[in-house]
């Protein structure tokens, strides 16, 4: 930036000594157009690394999953009907316990990745060091184990309440 400011000076200094006022404004017109088209372009781009990718994936899967939350909440509290009213049996209390685990397994995994990865990370594509790398394929083996753990629950709470 320093150097645009240095060319500007320098070209102010030309034409006002070769030209004439109308010419000048136009000049330092077009001059200052010049300038801050170059600053403009001259910002930093954000810079994606390849772990950027990977971190998207799992970001990915977290956010297929995450809302799911709510149906979870919603089929332990028809379970837990069922058993409070004595219509529910064994079946219903394993499968409501499923669906408590993988709620619970879904808030343990936001807590320890977010303790593991800051937010110029998350949403930023920020570099990541070899061991954040490591990091991330572990996290990235978890969330899937944790949305099959989401999915298989809310499927089997689902086909329970169907038959009854």
């Amino acid at each position: 930036m320093s150097i645009i400011i240095s060319i500007y000076v320098s070209g102010r200094k030309f034409v006002s000594n070769h030209m004439s006022s109308l010419k000048m404004k136009k000049y330092t017109l077009i001059l200052i157009s010049v300038v801050f088209t170059l600053s403009i372009s001259c910002k930093e781009e954000k810079k994606e690394s390849p772990d950027s990718n990977q971190m998207d994936q799992v970001m990915a899967i977290h956010d297929e999953v995450m809302p799911k939350m709510g149906k979870i909440g919603s089929l332990v509290s028809q379970l837990r009907k069922k058993i409070d009213t004595d219509q529910g049996g064994i079946a219903e209390k394993k499968v409501m316990e499923d669906l408590q685990d993988a709620n619970k397994s879904m808030m343990d995994w936001m807590q320890g990745f977010n303790k593991r990865f800051d937010y110029e990370e998350i949403s930023n594509g920020k570099a990541l060091t070899e061991e954040k790398k490591q990091w991330l394929d572990e996290e990235e083996e978890k969330v899937k184990i944790v949305a099959e753990k989401m999915n298989s629950s809310i499927a089997a709470a689902e086909a329970l309440l169907s038959k009854n």
